[in-house]
């Protein structure tokens, strides 16, 4: 499953059980046998249809965010999941890139996004005379802060808050779907557990010995 499924499995969008189970299936001898001729596929196309290929083709080609739209994702990523010693910024992860196929997947998102972009600018030129992008790093925080914490907004920062909302669930997404972002939260998968005997606190306790002779 690639990294779009992945998140329409755990609840960004829906897949079915059965085609979880096929996913996982391995392919049969008679289908290896008619694909012999046919050269293999890319890492990122294994185990995936034809169809799904052409369609990620065709999304990847079309565009749906602007430049400037582009950059003050871009920005709002960045002020969400920022650059520090554990790891890269949203940005650096390509958050963007994800965001912008992401709306074009799920269309669903097309509007709120959109609509939140042009908000944000809207309320950025009224207070500061500059769109969001333009406007100075403190502006830009001082911003974000009036719609990030939804118990502390104001009613008619609304609209804000709920484009702020979707904006950084996206980035979560984005990032923490990467391999930089797995490797922030520190996941190393399944591990096969190490026996070291019983400590040496219980061994001391009991007055028992331990497997190098040594007497509690």
């Amino acid at each position: 499953m690639n990294r779009r499924d992945t998140l329409k499995a755990i609840g960004f969008g829906t897949l079915s059980t059965g085609m979880l189970l096929e996913a996982c299936k391995p392919n049969s001898n008679k289908l290896a046998e008619e694909n012999t001729d046919k050269a293999a596929p890319a890492a990122d196309e294994a185990g995936r249809q034809p169809f799904e290929v052409e369609r990620d083709k065709k999304l990847n080609a079309d565009k749906f965010f602007n430049d400037h739209e582009m950059a003050t994702i871009t920005v709002l990523g960045d002020i969400i999941i920022p650059k520090d010693a554990r790891s890269g910024s949203a940005s650096d992860a390509k958050v963007p890139a994800f965001i912008e196929f992401i709306v074009k997947d799920m269309p669903e998102h097309q509007t709120p996004m959109r609509g939140g972009l042009r908000w944000l600018d809207l309320q950025c030129l009224n207070r500061y005379g500059k769109t969001f992008v333009d406007a100075s790093s403190t502006q830009q925080i001082e911003m974000v802060t009036a719609i990030a914490y939804p118990k502390k907004a104001k009613p008619e920062m609304a609209q804000g808050v709920s484009f702020f909302n979707r904006m950084r669930d996206l980035t979560a997404s984005g990032f923490f779907t990467t391999k930089m972002g797995i490797e922030d939260l520190g996941y190393v998968g399944n591990a096969p557990g190490k026996w070291d005997g019983v400590p040496a606190d219980v061994l001391k306790q009991y007055n028992i010995q331990d497997p190098w002779g040594n007497k509690w």
